[in-house]
């Protein structure tokens, strides 16, 4: 049976609840077909082959043996997704370890959903037999992209993506950590998760955490759990991460954003494989492999003091490097024919090629957010525009947006236009290289505004264009999420602070306060 006759397995007794996955899923192009339970789940799958299949874990039990290895079995036909509500963790953990790629805790938003099943396909199109590593497509000089889309993997054939296949190769079979290091939107989730696919602990789950997504004071529940009434909010047991990925594979994205105090913790967890839970006093054990990632210089966090010394030589044994986009040569025309067909067929659009024109602006443009941001560009054009090709005129305005928000940001730096210095005059032996105007200390005050004042104003700019996207913004100003969240708090703080008494000129005008963005 070819893919497009493939269907979508929905596992779910409770009418309004199928009804509200299957309204979830109306918009994808696979039918989704629903059954009460894994009997009859078992029995549709020896007619219909299934793309994915979601189960949610409140129709079965996974504690008894027959429905276990029921599960199991379904596993290996299919992706699996598992829904738990939020005391069903355990339920969760035991899916993973028979098979499930991944599992969603109730409450959900329809995107989330979404994004695991495309993921989840899209993770077993393309996934490689772990007893054949060298098989991988990419290794050869030879190799064109990756037909079953560029989501699910790496597309690319230039020498600096060879070195990188050459690297995860040589790394996935060994039990040492791994410290990936790159831009962000090069692709390190990538290649961690391809190292967990050509690894001996394939079987196993691949947990990923972004330590620059989640707030400080719930990280360290985050990765290592909690048990009920552990603090304020903690009705029932939790597990983290680290007990989620036994078996497995531990990815900790931004390695760099954690505080200090947990990283001398998950040093501990990661010489000896101990943890304790929050709120609990026995420690617990886990045996996960570690893979790092962070778009930060390790070395230099270390010398500034950010991070653990020990910690990095613990976690930095086989190190890779992620190269931008721009060092990969023809890469880049490759990714954006791939991103042009998936998502012609994801929105039911006709674009089969790109122009030879838009090949040469693509291969010519910077792409300061690497892979990422011109996975944005094509999909913003495919979306907007009919047609078979895609022409330049379609794809500027979105490879260009983030020129032009850096541009209106600087400009919003100048409260007016820049006074005329027609009295510059030079000191002697400057050679006239460095003019000197003759303007009073307060007269400059009114052109010239705090640095401080400018960052709030570029960073509040580029999170409201990015309709309230912290995480997006980060990416066009090339900092942290973690940054934006810091700094957004510190600007709260200040807001409701009292307001210190003016000591500047009568006549020095600051420029206008800017507005309050609050993360999303």
């Amino acid at each position: 049976m070819s893919p497009e006759q493939r269907v979508i397995m929905l596992v779910e007794r409770d009418p309004a609840l199928a009804r509200t996955y299957a309204s979830f899923l109306s918009a994808q192009p696979l039918p989704v077909m629903q059954v009460d339970d894994l009997a009859a789940l078992s029995r549709q799958l020896e007619s219909t082959a299934a793309a994915a299949v979601i189960v949610d874990l409140h129709t079965t039990d996974l504690q008894e043996s027959q429905q276990a290895q029921t599960f199991s079995a379904i596993a290996a036909a299919a992706p699996l997704i598992a829904i738990c509500a939020d005391g069903s963790v355990t339920n969760a953990v035991q899916a993973i370890r028979l098979g499930a790629k991944d599992y969603l805790p109730k409450p959900f938003q329809q995107t989330r959903l979404i994004e695991t099943l495309e993921r989840a396909i899209a993770q077993n199109q393309t996934s490689v037999p772990p007893a054949a590593p060298c098989a991988a497509k990419p290794l050869s000089d030879e190799s064109g992209p990756d037909e079953s889309g560029p989501l699910a993997g790496f597309v690319g054939r230039s020498e600096a993506m060879q070195s990188v296949y050459r690297e995860i190769a040589q790394s996935a079979p060994s039990s040492a950590s791994v410290f990936i290091i790159g831009e962000s939107g090069t692709g390190k989730e990538v290649a961690a998760k391809a190292i967990h696919e050509l690894s001996a602990r394939a079987q196993g789950p691949f947990i990923s955490l972004n330590c620059a997504a989640i707030p400080t004071e719930l990280m360290e529940s985050e990765i290592f759990g909690h048990v009920r009434g552990a603090f304020t909010g903690a009705t029932e047991d939790r597990i983290g991460a680290a007990g989620l990925a036994r078996g497995g594979t531990l990815f900790l994205d931004e390695l760099c954003e954690m505080p200090l105090p947990l990283q001398a913790k998950l040093l501990r967890f990661v010489q000896d494989g101990s943890f304790t839970p929050l709120g609990r006093s026995k420690q617990e054990q886990a045996d996960v492999r570690f893979v790092c990632a962070t778009n930060r210089d390790p070395v230099e966090e270390v010398a500034a003091g950010r991070f653990r010394q020990d910690l990095y030589y613990r976690l930095h044994v086989l190190p890779i490097r992620m190269p931008p986009l721009r060092e990969r040569g023809g890469d880049a025309v490759l990714l954006a024919e791939h991103f042009l067909h998936h998502f012609a067929r994801q929105e039911g659009k006709g674009f089969a090629k790109l122009s030879r024109e838009t090949g040469r602006m693509i291969a010519n443009a910077p792409w300061p957010g690497n892979v990422r941001q011109l996975q944005n560009a094509i999909h913003a054009a495919v979306v907007r525009h009919e047609g078979s090709v895609l022409e330049p005129e379609m794809l500027e305005p979105t490879m260009i947006e983030p020129t032009m928000i850096e541009a209106s940001m600087i400009g919003a730096a100048m409260t007016e236009p820049a006074p005329v210095l027609a009295k510059a005059s030079t000191k002697p032996g400057t050679n006239g290289a460095h003019p000197e105007p003759d303007l009073p200390l307060s007269e400059l005050a009114r052109h010239i505004r705090p640095l401080a004042q400018i960052e709030r104003e570029m960073i509040e700019s580029a999170v409201r264009l990015c309709g309230g996207d912290v995480r997006k913004a980060a990416v066009l100003l090339e900092i942290s999420p973690a940054t934006i969240y810091r700094k957004q708090k510190s600007w709260e703080a200040r807001s409701t602070a009292p307001a210190p008494v003016s000591a500047s000129a009568p006549d020095a005008a600051p420029g206008p306060a800017p507005s309050h963005s609050t993360a999303p």
